[in-house]
């Protein structure tokens, strides 16, 4: 019914501010929630009070799963215009950095979107997805490293597939089983270039993030236009965390050489080095 609602008066609903488009395992969840504590960072509409749930929705997942769906249901998520009087409001979606369309849809249907973005070690980031996917009892590969030999199989003509497919064909594969992959971030964030300016972007490396909430955030606020704001000691937390395990020497050097070319051109794309390229 809320749903439905939200769709009737989607002409009211103007769409989102910004966009935060991944990374998946990056840092996202923690960075979304934490930006809802500044005054002027609204939820999604329903607002979480409104619904049997205890946190605000994240994201919609409109530009890579349910694009299908159309506009109006996507503007049904957002808050009507005459609540939004010097306020901001935007959506999660981590898998948009990844998806192969995702880039182009919303460049199409939300130009003046604003992006953020937020990027862990990629070795790090694989390794927890594939954790994540064992919690969820969703990953049949009993070690990271057979994950890893099996994603060029598993992930294999699934791209020109979403390419290809009609607008609601969705790959699991290529969504939760892409480890490594998804760490590949230069390219994925060079495809969003060419649908939005550079001066569009605002990207986070999480290990900053994480060891300073507040000034990331007074970041992220100044690029979108907002005063900064003091984060309430209860805003600092760490959504999503998974357990520590050590993770092999031999696959660690494996996965460092694979992400080096990579690395480069992603601090050669936003002119700044990141945490984990550092010595």
């Amino acid at each position: 019914m809320i749903r439905g609602y939200g769709m009737s008066t989607a002409a009211l609903r103007p769409g989102p501010d910004f966009l935060l488009i991944g990374a998946k395992r990056g840092g996202s969840t923690s960075l979304y929630y934490t930006l809802l504590e500044h005054p002027q960072v609204m939820p999604l509409f329903p607002n979480a009070r409104l619904l049997p749930k205890d946190n605000h929705t994240k994201g919609v997942h409109y530009f890579d799963s349910n694009y299908d769906k159309g506009a109006a249901w996507y503007r049904s998520h957002f808050p009507a215009s005459a609540r939004r009087a010097g306020k901001v409001v935007g959506e999660g979606s981590p898998y948009y950095l990844f998806h192969p369309l995702a880039a182009e849809r919303a460049g199409r249907d939300v130009p003046d979107a604003k992006i953020l973005l937020v990027l862990r070690d990629p070795i790090e980031r694989a390794f927890s997805h594939y954790r994540e996917r064992r919690r969820q009892n969703a990953e049949e590969l009993p070690s990271f490293e057979e994950a890893l030999a099996a994603e060029a199989d598993r992930l294999a003509g699934e791209e020109e597939r979403i390419i290809a497919g009609q607008p609601g064909y969705t790959s699991y594969a290529h969504e939760q089983q892409s480890y490594r992959a998804q760490g590949e971030y230069a390219p994925h964030l060079r495809r969003w270039m060419k649908h939005f300016p550079a001066e569009r972007f605002c990207v986070l490396a999480a290990e900053e993030f994480y060891a300073d909430p507040q000034t990331a955030c007074d970041t992220v606020a100044t690029f979108l236009g907002l005063e900064p704001a003091p984060l309430p000691p209860s805003a600092i937390k760490v959504w999503n965390a998974a357990p520590s395990q050590d993770l092999a020497p031999a696959t660690r050097q494996a996965l460092a050489e694979h992400y080096a070319p990579y690395n480069a051109d992603l601090e050669a794309i936003l002119g700044r080095e990141f945490p984990w390229t550092r010595p």
